[in-house]
């Protein structure tokens, strides 16, 4: 089977949406339940590797790969955001406890 190149482009535009939007629900878990459960490390490796998606994007001209990693590293960046801003609340929380129990 031979496809065209509306199609090829089509069938990266699809592969995309579905990979990035892959990691919507896990920005929302950051969101309502904190990030305990990812580390910096993997969340930096895969920014990493979306950053050079997306360069290999525009160096090739691709569309669907320039939209698809241009979502997908600002999902990563929101999920960082998120799971150091959840990191920084559950911790100033817990001074705030400390603090009351020690003037009790």
């Amino acid at each position: 089977m031979r496809l065209g190149p509306q199609s090829i482009e089509m069938l990266g535009a699809i592969a995309g949406f579905f990979t990035t939007f892959a990691f919507v629900p896990q920005v929302i878990k950051i969101y309502r339940q904190g990030g305990r459960d990812l580390s910096y490390g993997m969340l930096t490796f895969y920014l990493a590797g979306v950053l050079l998606w997306l360069v290999y994007g525009l160096m090739l001209h691709a569309p669907a790969i320039i939209m698809a990693n241009c979502l997908t590293g600002v999902l990563m960046m929101v999920a960082v955001v998120l799971k150091a801003w959840k990191e920084r609340r559950q911790t100033e929380s817990s001074i705030g406890v400390e603090q009351v129990l020690e003037r009790s």
